[in-house]
């Protein structure tokens, strides 16, 4: 298992693939963290007045003192762990798009044990990924957003914990959904196209009958793993809304982490460990008995 753990790496590497992709991640997730800081940096003209007085008296700090920072972090790591999801799409497709899945299969000893090894490299590779959409986005944080308005220690340690768990878990999403695809465009048209518009559309446009819904499907538990984090620190998952906050308040909190309709962190990193495991799976199965001539 180390020496095909040991050839995964090599042959990543070998490609330009992992750099090409972390030049618009590091660009993604500062430029989005950087721009919500600025929005959210004064938190009660962003929500209004009474809201932020609610929150506030709802975590116990004054409105002026809200960890803002939070927000624009999980908005910016949001939207740039797409850029791993879309390395993972790379991982099994493009192998079979370059032909190079033929000498991966026949040099394991069977193909449990290749996927495996590429599940353990890819995982790793997530992990980096998030550590860099992480760093730089903290970065982007201090830039934007008055210090008084920083998360706390133990919320950028949350953060960054959140971070490199959901940049893993969609690696291994878009390694499952390119494995059923077996199509490289298609898998990233449709991978890119459900993520960032059809699911948000209909997340948005459901709101009133069901606002719950964004924090079912794929991409909002994915984005609710660090925006429940935020949503947590200020008390306004939809679990748990302060009473004084109206519905529609709380839909435009929700968006300014990235995240609306989330229920807590840790449900949707569950939540969205099982679409994992149903993509991954259904790529994993697919993969045992495919001609690969």
């Amino acid at each position: 298992m180390g020496n095909l753990i040991k050839a995964e790496f090599r042959k990543t590497l070998s490609l330009k693939t992992w750099w090409v992709l972390l030049i618009p991640l590091a660009l993604v997730a500062f430029w989005l963290t950087f721009f919500w800081g600025k929005i959210t940096n004064n938190f009660v003209d962003y929500i209004g007045g009474s809201d932020a007085r609610e929150i506030a008296r709802a975590v116990g700090l004054d409105a002026s003192k809200l960890p803002v920072g939070l927000l624009a972090f999980a908005h910016g790591v949001n939207i740039a762990q797409l850029i791993p999801g879309l390395f993972g799409v790379f991982a099994l497709a493009g192998e079979y798009r370059n032909k190079t899945i033929t000498t991966t299969f026949l040099t394991a000893p069977n193909r449990v044990t290749a996927l495996t090894a590429k599940m353990l490299t890819y995982v790793a590779w997530g992990a980096i990924y998030g550590l860099v959409s992480a760093g730089v986005s903290a970065i982007a944080v201090m830039a934007s957003v008055d210090s008084s308005r920083w998360p706390s220690a133990g919320q950028w340690l949350a953060a960054l914990g959140g971070t490199i768990l959901a940049s893993v878990l969609v690696t291994l999403f878009g390694i499952g959904f390119g494995a059923v695809l077996r199509n490289v465009p298609l898998a990233v048209v449709l991978f890119l196209v459900w993520f960032l518009i059809v699911e948000n559309v209909l997340v948005i446009a459901l709101w009133g009958p069901a606002d719950i819904l964004g924090g079912l499907l794929p991409n909002g538990t994915a984005n609710g793993i660090v925006g429940g984090i935020a949503a947590d620190a200020f008390g306004i998952n939809s679990l748990n809304l302060p009473g004084g906050v109206d519905h529609w308040s709380a839909l435009g909190l929700q968006l300014a982490a990235g995240a609306p309709g989330v229920i807590s962190w840790w449900a949707s990193a569950l939540i969205f460990f099982a679409w994992t495991m149903i993509f991954f799976g259904l790529g994993w199965a697919g993969n045992q008995k495919r001609d690969i001539t």
